[in-house]
């Protein structure tokens, strides 16, 4: 983040004493209860630091998820195209949509997978490689593609497709 002089989250911008974000659907203030989108993992991780906790590891999260509800979140159906604040409801929270969340797990297969036969298996590890699993879909992410072991991987200094911040602590 140092090297890359990144002081905000991708797409902030302040403007007269007030923080505004470019969106989908033009530039509006931030909102203090709304999550933090466009975040690098080396951003997110570093924000847990700060506060104390840590990104949770894909199994975790993964566990966690299946307390959540699976159709309370924003998908691309909504048209809301930015993560909203979270109903008051019991549990957990906008696991699904809304946002993807960086995990603290590197991209790799599940424990005990192997490659369909005759299936290209260097496309793994030739193009997946040092890169990080986000769980939970996102605002631009459609309803259907979503389940509780959907995954995705992105570049650790991957910012733009609404990656953003789940917290962890031990017990």
């Amino acid at each position: 983040m140092q090297a890359e002089q990144w002081g905000t989250p991708l797409y902030w911008l302040e403007s007269d004493d007030e923080w505004h974000s470019h969106t989908l659907s033009g530039l509006r203030p931030i909102l203090d209860n709304e999550p933090v989108c466009h975040v690098s993992f080396f951003e997110a991780d570093a924000f847990a630091r700060w506060a104390g906790v840590r990104l949770p590891t894909e199994s975790e999260w993964e566990i966690a998820s299946n307390s959540a509800d699976l159709t309370l979140g924003a998908f691309v159906e909504s048209g809301a195209f930015h993560p909203g604040i979270a109903k008051d409801l019991p549990g957990l929270q906008q696991m699904f949509g809304e946002v993807w969340q960086w995990t603290a797990s590197s991209y790799s297969p599940y424990p005990g997978y192997s490659p369909a036969k005759g299936a290209l298996g260097e496309y793994n590890g030739k193009f997946m490689c040092n890169q990080y699993v986000l769980r939970g879909g996102s605002v631009a992410t459609p309803r259907a593609h979503i389940r509780k072991t959907y995954r995705n991987f992105f570049p650790p200094a991957t910012r733009w497709q609404f990656s953003g911040v789940r917290l962890a602590r031990n017990l």
